[in-house]
């Protein structure tokens, strides 16, 4: 049930703003992430905590600084599975727009 973690990971404004930030940079302190976010860094920690569940991201211990990095892997996966979402409509409203234009009465 690992894509339900990763959509609960990603179903919260603060966790993308963290992935946002990561996505333009390799890596990331806790503090540098929760910069401009209003929270303490607790409340960072427990967002973050949500992302590592979701492998979304990695923590890395550098000297006493833990380091934040983005796992694109799992990020992956969501990616595939909107793009199956997004062709099986595609599709779907095809289909309907020749039943639309095929029909005499419209």
């Amino acid at each position: 049930m690992q894509e339900a973690h990763i959509y609960k990971a990603l179903g919260d404004p603060t966790r993308l703003e963290m992935l946002r930030r990561l996505s333009m940079q390799a890596g990331a302190s806790i503090g540098e992430l929760s910069a401009g976010l209003g929270m303490s860094r607790q409340g960072a920690r427990k967002q973050l905590q949500v992302l590592v569940d979701a492998n979304v991201v990695r923590l890395m211990q550098r000297g006493r600084q833990t380091e934040v990095v983005l796992a694109p892997e799992a990020l992956a996966q969501a990616r595939e599975f909107i793009a199956c979402m997004e062709r099986d409509w595609d599709a779907r409203l095809g289909r309907l727009k020749q039943l639309l234009e095929s029909d005499p009465g419209t």
